[in-house]
């Protein structure tokens, strides 16, 4: 049972860590208005296509970005499921803080009362 609790986590924190460079993100965000090739992705960085398919094996592992080969060819795009889980987190701290700051606001009215 405690495995199947902290696998969420495990999934949260590498989004986390894929997410966390900068390259990455960039690559997410192009990947995000459509399927390119390595290729293709490379071009406007300043960083080697091996560098280019590291990032990309990153975001794979992340479970944010899918391939789909054709011939020879390797093409990548963003797989907006991935994202799910760094939603749940999201959304289970915004309920958490939202709480939090509505107890704040009944503590203060208290005090100016």
């Amino acid at each position: 049972m405690l495995a199947m609790e902290s696998q969420p986590a495990v999934i949260e924190t590498e989004i986390f860590r894929a997410l966390a460079d900068p390259t990455r993100r960039a690559v997410l965000e192009r990947l995000g208005k459509g399927e390119q090739t390595v290729t293709e992705l490379r071009t406007g960085f300043a960083v080697s296509q091996p560098a280019i398919s590291q990032h990309l094996a990153a975001l794979r592992r992340a479970g944010l970005v899918c391939e789909r080969r054709a011939g020879r060819h390797v093409y990548y795009r963003a797989d907006p499921a991935g994202i799910a889980p760094l939603i749940g987190w999201i959304e289970r701290y915004q309920s958490f803080w939202r709480d939090r700051l509505e107890r704040l606001k009944d503590v203060l009215q208290e005090m100016d009362e």
